[in-house]
């Protein structure tokens, strides 16, 4: 069998805050997340924090918290002291660009509830056309300025017709 033996899925989706106070606030009040638990600092006098994440060595990991969100995604939210400066969000266009998609049931729903919540809304709604068509998307920033999207197919999308296999689904995770 080609891949990874025992992939399963995704656990979650960590990312780097300037203000954990401010994240916590939008995940749990704007999107609904539930806190599970905090981890405190962790710094190293040795190369461990270049070895194992990639970063300066003397860097400092002030805090972790640990989010779920709804019936599919965990999130590993950090505060670092990055020994070499931090630069801003990447776009989707830069290399390591990324932004979290987020399905919802009601896709006019949600968009009212982040406006109802001063949540910066990037364009509106946009029908998805192709293989893609059913679907509806708007991609929306965090207080931080990293990008996420919120995303509704409730009837599925045209690909599914006669594919012979099809993406996860959130709202029918078991299919």
């Amino acid at each position: 069998m080609a891949g990874l033996p025992g992939l399963r899925g995704a656990d979650h989706f960590g990312f780097t805050v300037p203000d954990l106070d401010e994240a916590e606030r939008f995940l749990v009040d704007v999107l609904g997340a539930v806190p599970v638990y905090t981890l405190g600092a962790k710094r190293a006098d040795d190369d461990w924090m270049t070895t194992q994440l990639g970063v300066h060595p003397r860097t400092v990991i002030r805090e972790i918290r640990f989010y779920r969100l709804a019936s599919g995604l965990n999130l590993e939210v950090f505060a670092y002291d990055a020994a070499d400066g931090q630069a801003g969000p990447p776009r989707n266009s830069d290399i390591g660009g990324h932004h979290l998609a987020l399905y919802v049931d009601d896709l006019d729903a949600a968009v009212a509830h982040l406006r109802a919540h001063d949540v910066e809304i990037m364009g509106e709604p946009v029908a998805s056309a192709g293989a893609s068509a059913g679907q509806r998307w708007l991609y929306f920033r965090s207080p931080w300025g990293m990008q996420f999207e919120l995303v509704s197919y409730p009837d599925g999308k045209a690909y599914e017709a006669g594919a012979p296999v099809r993406l996860w689904h959130p709202a029918h995770p078991a299919e």
